[in-house]
């Protein structure tokens, strides 16, 4: 029988066919109640996102693999809570590093821009030295004797993240990373986040058809559609909030969080920060706002 409430930290639960979730034991206000980490199968297990470098939480996968052989190590994406324990996982079992590619692979010219000219990531960290032992592709298929998937390119969150697709006896569910999470809205922080592939993202994912979604964060979300439909409305909404103060007044980011996140508290205002420069940057692409003196974290942005 599945078992869906969130346990505590260490504990294998299964949360779809064939499909276990370890909790690990790193909960804050940027992770929730702790990174999700999947084991798929029991025969030849793969992992997805071993999550943060912590030694009880390597010895909580390997206890749950017990006698079956780890053979693969699938990376969402190079964010420290979801990527820092694979090198001590992958030299715990040999099996492999997969993952798109190394932490900016996937951006886009003007976020290539904006790191060049010294703009960092915010939220979790990115895992700088993450390299994976080879790359995968969207739509790329791995299979093993009772489980496999496919992959799916879901940039937003971060350039190079990836969903994985995993059929079961009753669907398919998708193991979403960061990408949607099961409690809040996803951190869109640039240069590793991008508001206009994030919003591609959620329409596509939401054109396909699945009975489960397995966050990164947080609880097995139930109903993808209405899920994904009200992550797409909240940032709609919040465009609407930011075009409508620039319609008084030229500003820059941080002098928009205050007006619009008026239900958070101020240690949450940085974090917040970053999602409204994602708005902005992606207004700006779309040629409804300008940046001055060009566009930069601390830019004045105004109405075209």
């Amino acid at each position: 029988m599945l078992q869906n409430a969130q346990m505590g930290a260490g504990v294998p639960v299964f949360v779809a066919p064939g499909v276990r979730r370890i909790l690990a034991p790193n909960p804050s206000a940027m992770t929730g109640p702790g990174t999700n980490t999947y084991l798929l199968g029991t025969s030849g297990v793969a992992v997805v996102d071993p999550g943060p470098d912590d030694p009880a939480h390597l010895a909580a996968i390997l206890g749950a693999a017990g006698s079956a052989p780890i053979t693969h190590i699938l990376i969402t994406h190079a964010h420290r809570d979801h990527s820092a324990l694979a090198p001590a996982l992958s030299r715990a079992t040999n099996a492999p590093i997969l993952a798109f590619g190394p932490p900016e692979a996937g951006r886009t010219t003007v976020m290539r821009s904006l790191a060049a000219n010294g703009l960092s990531g915010g939220g979790e960290g990115l895992d700088t030295g993450f390299k994976p032992d080879a790359t995968l592709v969207d739509g790329q298929k791995l299979c093993r004797a009772d489980w496999s998937v496919t992959t799916l390119h879901t940039p937003g969150h971060f350039a190079g993240h990836l969903s994985f697709v995993v059929p079961t006896g009753d669907g398919r569910v998708a193991i979403t990373g960061d990408t949607v999470l099961g409690w809040t809205s996803t951190l869109i922080s640039p240069p590793d986040g991008d508001l206009g592939a994030f919003m591609v993202t959620c329409r596509m994912l939401r054109d396909q058809s699945f009975t489960q979604l397995l966050p990164g964060h947080g609880e097995t979300i139930t109903h993808p559609t209405k899920r994904l439909s009200w992550l797409i409305a909240h940032r709609k909404t919040r465009e609407h909030q930011v075009l409508a103060a620039l319609s008084q007044r030229p500003a820059r980011a941080a002098d928009l969080v205050a007006q619009i996140y008026t239900d958070i508290a101020p240690a949450l205002h940085p974090m917040a920060t970053r999602n409204v420069l994602a708005h902005l940057i992606d207004l700006y692409e779309r040629n409804l706002v300008s940046a001055t003196p060009h566009l930069a974290a601390d830019a004045v942005f105004t109405l075209c």
